[in-house]
């Protein structure tokens, strides 16, 4: 098994790890917390700061932060870190249901019972967690992350560091902006534009 380094010690680090373990020999987790430093996270240990990762040159990386205060986490780590694309891993829990010919760019996370019905490309460092439906001809850049039992329509379009909240369904045909958030439950009915907020059902704009 090829080695691996989860970037995040926080929830999504650890569901990472529970789907890695049975195809990547997890060597631990780097933080720049130093609180967390020669910890152990559900067995694993934290390595140290974020520049730890350059003592593992052989290490393939996976970065796993998410936040809805901060969508863009991910493009920032990986722009710091500036690692060239063959050493991000690309996680994909047992029971994803993944449609052959998809294409799952470097650094993403695709968690249990993920479902992607016919071929397409998914971006680098997506976070799809458990439960998620993308159905055909859907278009999701990089770094955008879908929560729990997200659902896209047919022909949906995702933005650039986007945030879907649990539960979010997206009518088909639509275009969620570059940095938007849709909130939790929120049924998408109309496009949402770059870096708004979007919530309700029907979802209306926020702020």
């Amino acid at each position: 098994m090829n080695p691996l380094i989860i970037v995040g010690a926080g929830g999504l680090a650890r569901e990472t790890l529970a789907a890695a373990r049975d195809s990547w020999k997890v060597l631990g987790f780097v933080d720049d917390n130093p609180a967390l430093h020669g910890s152990e996270v559900d067995g694993s240990p934290v390595l140290g700061p974020l520049d730890a990762i350059q003592d593992y040159p052989d290490a393939q990386v996976v970065i796993c932060t998410a936040r809805t205060t901060d969508l863009a986490s991910r493009r920032r780590i990986s722009e710091r870190l500036a690692l060239p694309v063959e050493r991000y891993a690309t996680v994909v829990h047992p029971t994803a249901g993944i449609a052959a010919g998809t294409v799952i760019g470097a650094g993403s996370v695709v968690l249990a019972f993920v479902v992607v019905t016919a071929p397409q490309e998914i971006g680098e460092h997506v976070v799809i967690m458990p439960h998620v439906t993308i159905t055909h001809d859907d278009r999701v850049s990089s770094y955008v992350t879908f929560a729990a039992r997200v659902a896209l329509a047919g022909n949906v379009s995702v933005g650039e560091a986007s945030y879907l909240g649990s539960g979010a369904l997206v009518r088909e045909g639509l275009s969620i902006g570059a940095g938007a958030l849709v909130g939790m439950g929120a049924v998408v009915l109309e496009n949402v534009p770059d870096n708004e907020v979007w919530a309700g059902v029907p979802a209306r704009r926020i702020r």
